[in-house]
């Protein structure tokens, strides 16, 4: 059973988190409430129906340590490039990020999303913005139904309306892209990215389904969507 005190630090996070949602270690910590561990498990067992999921859940594949030097010497238009790129013109230092341990399919799932967060960046297009950060919390909803997705979508739709309501259809749009995105794309989670930082970009995006074109013409309203409600 928690401490109240356990409680206050939580709801003092999830206040500061709502209030300023650029801050990540916030945000971080919130993980383990909204997403507690009978909601990881239902997580897990969606995931289990897919079979490069399913694979994943065997193979363990990590990001792991990232050597930004080599990065750089990949050719332009490659993943890694992009990758390397990303991270440098956004400032962000992957040693930053806490090495989370793998030992259940609970715990590889968090370990793996995390780290494979600012690829889908890369992958889709999102900038690093609250607008972009709510956009790929859409794409990680429509992809896994990840309920940490979801409450970091209603803690940034409830700033918007509280805080940031003159910026309401830059993140509508974008929470619309990745959602549209996220559903029709092939599944990303456990995909190896070790092993395709030397693939052309356009490559990995057309291996995975991403059609950002597509999207942004049913955005743009020159096409009808996929599939409708």
């Amino acid at each position: 059973m928690r401490s109240p005190v356990a409680y206050a630090r939580t709801a003092w996070r999830m206040a500061r988190a709502l209030r300023y949602p650029e801050q990540l270690q916030d945000i971080l910590e919130l993980a383990a409430v909204l997403a507690p561990p009978a909601a990881m498990t239902r997580l897990v067992e969606r995931l289990m129906r897919h079979d490069s999921a399913a694979r994943a859940f065997v193979e363990r594949p990590r990001v792991g340590f990232l050597h930004l030097a080599s990065l750089r010497t990949l050719p332009q238009g490659t993943l890694g490039r992009a990758f390397a790129d990303h991270l440098e013109g956004n400032g962000l230092d992957p040693d930053a990020l806490p090495y989370l341990e793998a030992h259940t399919d609970e715990e590889y799932v968090r370990a793996h999303m995390l780290e494979s967060h600012d690829v889908w960046h890369v992958l889709t297009g999102f900038p690093t913005d609250v607008a972009g950060e709510l956009g790929i919390q859409a794409f990680s909803l429509a992809q896994v139904g990840s309920p940490f997705a979801l409450g970091i979508l209603a803690g940034g739709l409830a700033n918007t309306l509280l805080y940031a309501f003159s910026e309401r259809d830059c993140r509508m749009r974008a929470i619309v892209r990745g959602w549209l995105l996220g559903r029709r794309a092939r599944l990303l989670f456990g995909a190896p990215w070790r092993q395709m930082w030397e693939w052309p970009l356009d490559d990995v995006r057309r291996h995975f389904g991403l059609d950002l074109d597509a999207v942004e013409a049913v955005l743009a309203g020159r096409a009808p969507p996929a599939q409708s409600c």
